[in-house]
């Protein structure tokens, strides 16, 4: 793999794993609402749902070529639905919900990862794209996956310090906060069914 083609793979990776998606945007009101003591578990949940997604998106990309594109036809409308649940829990949610203390469980945050059609999506472009024309062994395969699997979790780890940052805001102007973030899962929903 030439300089060039690892340099486009990097830009490609940084720039979608920025991006606002389910798993950021959860991170980030996760860290709002609870704070990072009580929020960390549920990155921990994003993350290992993160890195489960790409080690399935390394199998598929390497020999399940079939099975693929019908998986994700079924992927995209459940991850609509459960998108948009999401976007209807942060819709109501209040800043008294916190009070608990016991913030959302990393189950939540794991199985957002696996109907993410964002970053199957995510990663068998960047597989299929930029890794394969070099390279086609399962261990670099894998070993591109957990690269953006990695990329991935230090972004989704910036949107939660961000939440943990503007939580004093976010108790402020919750119900605004929770529109904007409520409609930007709601257009990543929308995006999937129809872009």
């Amino acid at each position: 793999m030439n300089t060039q083609a690892i340099i486009a793979f990097l830009v490609y990776a940084i720039i979608n794993a920025f991006t606002p998606g389910p798993g950021n945007i959860l991170a980030f009101n996760t860290m709002s609402n609870y704070g990072w003591k009580n929020g960390k578990k549920t990155l921990l949940g994003i993350f290992a749902g993160y890195y489960c997604v790409q080690a399935l998106c390394a199998v598929f990309t390497f020999g399940l070529n079939q099975l693929l594109n019908p998986l994700i036809f079924v992927l995209k409308y459940v991850g609509a639905v459960y998108i948009a649940v999401l976007a209807i829990h942060i819709f109501r949610s209040r800043p008294e919900e916190s009070s608990n203390g016991e913030g959302v469980s990393p189950l939540v945050g794991f199985i957002l990862q696996f109907v993410n059609v964002k970053i199957y999506l995510f990663g068998i472009t960047a597989l299929t794209g930029y890794v394969l024309p070099y390279h086609s062994s399962f261990g670099m395969l894998i070993f591109f996956s957990m690269l953006i699997s990695t990329i991935g979790s230090i972004a989704t780890t910036l949107w939660a310090v961000f939440g943990a940052i503007f939580q004093r805001a976010y108790i402020r102007y919750f119900k605004v906060i929770n529109i904007i973030l409520a409609l930007i899962l709601l257009e990543c929903a929308y995006g999937m069914l129809f872009k």
